[in-house]
């Protein structure tokens, strides 16, 4: 059985694209690699087809993550049948997304798997401030995607 996942941000290029190529490494170093799909998408369409931020780029580069297969693509509401997990990286997405969602999909914050994380805690958007924003989303992904793996692992074993 193969596990699929998709993260999701406003735009698709940038926290949720960093999530989906930390998450697949992490997965990846766990022996999960060939189980689960992960997948990203954005809630809005307007950077559909276009790569990652050159600054999330940058920014997974220096910590050796390559992003530069990344196209951004739009969430619609026939998705939810190709994932066992949407995860939403703020609360105005996950709000739209529980919005468009059937009846019995359970939707969730991505730092929700973050065990040093306050409940409702989000990954910032960092597309309209400086580097120090990536670092921080990168930061936070990485923390999240641990827990992430872990769920996964106790979802397919």
């Amino acid at each position: 059985m193969t596990y699929r996942v998709c993260l999701v941000c406003m735009g698709n290029i940038c926290r949720s694209p960093m999530a989906e190529v930390v998450l697949r490494q992490v997965l990846e170093r766990h022996g999960m690699g060939r189980d689960v799909i992960v997948e990203s998408a954005g809630t809005g369409g307007w950077h559909a087809g276009a790569p990652m931020d050159e600054r999330a780029l940058g920014t997974l580069a220096g910590r050796g993550y390559d992003g530069s297969a990344h196209r951004a693509r739009q969430f619609t509401e026939d998705w939810f049948d190709r994932y066992d997990l949407v995860l939403a990286m703020d609360r105005d997405n996950l709000a739209f997304l529980r919005g468009m969602a059937p009846e019995g999909v359970e939707v969730r914050l991505f730092r929700s798997f973050d065990a040093a994380a306050h409940d409702g805690a989000e990954v910032p958007d960092p597309y309209y401030g400086g580097q120090d924003g990536f670092d921080e989303v990168l930061e936070l992904v990485e923390a999240a995607s641990a827990g992430v793996a872990k769920h996964i692992a106790d979802e397919i074993r």
